[in-house]
């Protein structure tokens, strides 16, 4: 009798091959899905994204290119969109109060400026320093002998009541200050002041290390600028006239003021060139 030949059992079930890979493919999920969890959503930029899909204004054609069949749909579309306009436009009360805010800056600085006047008569310092309203704020200034002598930038002794009360004055007020330090057009060739770059802005950090010193104010509220002779007030042609240029003012600034002076100086140079 001829053996009889076994029949090989099929596997039943799927191949081999594909349980290997079914297990990779949900290993990998299952990687995906921890780094989902662990990771950090913005939540304002997806509030930002999120919105801007609510928003009809950012499409041209929304909802749809072709024309309505029904009117009544297209005119509440357009009803819509003139509700979203307010996304591109500044409304009208934004304006308004905006308006009402400078009207309310100015009133603040013009009070400011009697207050300071006030001050200085009350004082008796109107002699040594005027007070005047400008685009930038209120001004001080103060004549080089009522706090340097000439060519130098120690604040003398005389010179230190005065500041005590301007200190006095700054204390009461939170506006941010510029102090700028002003010469004549004569030369200087000292050792310590090679020019008069170096006086003018070496008198304004004087004035500044002062008041915060004496006075305790914030160093952060000032900044010191020496302008040297590029900016007189009076033809730089007599002693009197030099007197007057040389000087230092004290500008308590407007917040809105925004000092454009770099930019044309740069367009200027740029022109020239």
């Amino acid at each position: 009798m001829k053996p009889r030949r076994k029949k090989k059992q099929q596997d039943k079930g799927a191949p081999k091959w594909m349980v290997t890979f079914s297990d990779m493919m949900t290993l990998i999920l299952v990687f995906f899905i921890l780094l989902f969890s662990m990771s950090q959503i913005d939540l304002q930029k997806f509030q930002a994204v999120a919105e801007s899909f609510r928003s009809r204004a950012i499409f041209d054609f929304y909802p749809s290119m072709m024309e309505f069949e029904n009117p009544s749909q297209r005119r509440s579309s357009e009803q819509e969109q003139e509700d979203v306009s307010e996304y591109d436009s500044p409304s009208k009360n934004s304006v308004n109060q905006n308006e009402k805010g400078s009207d309310q800056n100015e009133d603040s600085l013009d009070k400011l400026v009697k207050d300071v006047k006030s001050f200085l008569d009350t004082n008796e310092m109107t002699k040594d320093i005027t007070a005047d309203r400008t685009d930038r704020g209120v001004v001080l200034t103060l004549q080089e002998q009522v706090l340097f002598e000439t060519g130098n930038a120690e604040i003398i002794q005389a010179g230190r009541p005065f500041l005590d009360k301007v200190g006095q004055l700054l204390d009461r007020i939170p506006n941010y200050v510029k102090v700028e330090g002003h010469t004549d057009n004569r030369p200087i060739s000292t050792f310590r002041y090679p020019s008069n770059w170096e006086l003018s802005a070496a008198r304004a950090s004087s004035v500044i290390r002062y008041l915060t010193d004496a006075e305790q104010l914030k160093g952060s509220r000032f900044t010191a600028v020496g302008y040297g002779a590029t900016r007189p007030i009076a033809p730089n042609d007599s002693p009197e006239n030099w007197n007057k240029n040389r000087r230092v003012e004290i500008v308590i600034l407007d917040p809105t003021y925004e000092d454009n002076t770099n930019q044309s100086t740069q367009k200027k140079a740029s022109s020239e060139s």
